[in-house]
């Protein structure tokens, strides 16, 4: 027999709805403004970001969808298409010839530097610009909490 799960109280409630909503509008935001002006998705972004803050500017594929939180398929589509851009390339793992490591190209990083200026506008105008730095900090300790318990959910994956 299972226990009956508790409804959300008034608080809880709009705190989720909040950031459902969130999690559904800023990425498309964001996405849309890679789309329009960098010529890049979300998602190639946070890959050449990834890359572009490891050592030698590389990382084993599975390093990479861990560090981006994008699924191994995901992954590896994103990689794909920004090798047919010449942003990234892919090469076997000379440890054990097992594993690809993907690697930054100077292209890549001519992308994401190019990129950066207006991704950090629009995280100030979306986001920073509207807290307070005490809420940043109990902000940052929640989320690192939520954060701590989705990745020990999904460690298995």
């Amino acid at each position: 027999m299972t226990t009956p799960v508790p409804g959300l109280d008034g608080d809880e409630e709009i705190l989720w709805r909040s950031l459902v909503e969130l999690l559904l509008r800023l990425p498309r935001i964001l996405d849309e403004y890679f789309d329009r002006e960098a010529k890049v998705s979300m998602s190639d972004y946070s890959v050449l970001v990834a890359l572009s803050e490891a050592p030698a500017g590389e990382l084993r594929m599975g390093e990479l969808a861990e560090t981006t939180a994008l699924s191994r398929s995901r992954t590896t589509r994103v990689v794909d298409d920004l090798i047919r851009r010449s942003l990234v390339t892919r090469r076997k793992c000379e440890q054990d010839g097992r594993g690809a490591l993907a690697a930054l190209t100077p292209q890549g990083l001519a992308v994401l530097t190019a990129a950066y200026p207006g991704h950090l506008a629009r995280v100030r105008s979306l986001v920073l610009d509207h807290i307070t730095r005490s809420e940043m900090r109990t902000m940052t300790q929640a989320l690192s909490r939520v954060l701590t318990a989705l990745r020990e959910d999904t460690a298995g994956d």
